[in-house]
């Protein structure tokens, strides 16, 4: 997806549409702001009815719903971002606490996602002898 935003930057700024400097604040300005979440969704909520739901407050540019990997089910939640601003805060105040094929939905503004350190673990060593934990004791 990423590359696809790339390759679509270069050729709007190589047609002349946008600039370099102007493309960088707009990716800025949509990244989180007109993401929204979607919370409580039903099992059979699809990306495409979700979509379509949320296309009556303005352009849906993507909608996704996370899906759970071992069970190839979705964890009752998902993401819609819009191509503004003001059309993601339409649909925050006209959907939150709305039904949604049965379920009440509520949604908030998307998080920026946060590292949650990765890397490697801390190591702590071997674990002492036996020996050596019972002279500590005494």
């Amino acid at each position: 997806m990423a590359a696809l935003a790339r390759i679509g930057g270069r050729h709007l700024k190589s047609a002349g549409i946008i600039n370099s400097s102007a493309s960088c604040f707009f990716t800025q300005r949509r990244g989180v702001a007109s993401k929204l979440f979607v919370g409580g969704l039903s099992f059979y909520t699809t990306e495409e009815g979700l979509s379509e739901a949320f296309s009556k407050c303005g352009q849906v540019v993507e909608a996704q719903i996370v899906m759970d990997r071992v069970s190839d089910r979705s964890k009752g939640f998902g993401f819609v971002t819009f191509a503004s601003v003001d059309e993601a805060q339409k649909a925050l105040m006209e959907l939150n606490g709305q039904q949604l094929n049965g379920r009440v939905i509520f949604v908030d503004y998307a998080k920026a996602k946060q590292s949650l350190g990765g890397g490697f673990p801390i190591a702590r060593g071997p674990p002492e002898p036996v020996e050596n934990i019972g002279k500590r004791l005494t």
